[in-house]
């Protein structure tokens, strides 16, 4: 009988973290499927808040994992990150109850389940990194 191997994979860089993986996936589809529906009036303020929220929150776990050694600061990337989920789970909420004949709904709601499992992961990732550095 064949034994599965538990591996878990070695991270190297931010790219082989799952949040990263999410967000990232979350930002290409806000990006490519649901601001372009937005109506033209919205140009100066949904538009432009969802693509600096939905750019930001891969970017800061990018630009944290750099500084993933001092505690403090990783934290603070990590809660930072959590903020702009949380920013945009509103955005793609408005999106969804003031522009539903504009957007499709339905990928909206996939975008807000990829925030959320994201906010799980931040606040799992934050506590695993204090126990794992609780001695530094």
């Amino acid at each position: 009988m064949e034994q599965k191997e538990d591996k878990k994979k070695t991270i190297k860089s931010f790219q082989d973290l799952h949040v990263y993986q999410n967000l990232y996936r979350a930002m290409i589809l806000v990006l490519t499927k649901i601001i372009p529906k937005l109506p033209k009036e919205e140009k100066y303020d949904l538009k432009d808040q969802m693509r600096r929220a939905c750019k930001a929150a891969p970017a800061l776990v990018a630009e944290g994992f750099a500084k993933r050694y001092q505690k403090k600061n990783w934290q603070k990337y990590l809660d930072d990150t959590r903020g702009e989920c949380n920013e945009m789970i509103h955005h793609l909420s408005v999106c969804i109850d003031v522009y539903a004949d504009h957007v499709n709904a339905a990928l909206c709601k996939d975008a807000v389940d990829l925030y959320d499992i994201s906010c799980a992961q931040l606040y799992n990732l934050k506590k695993v990194w204090r126990d794992f550095h609780k001695d530094d």
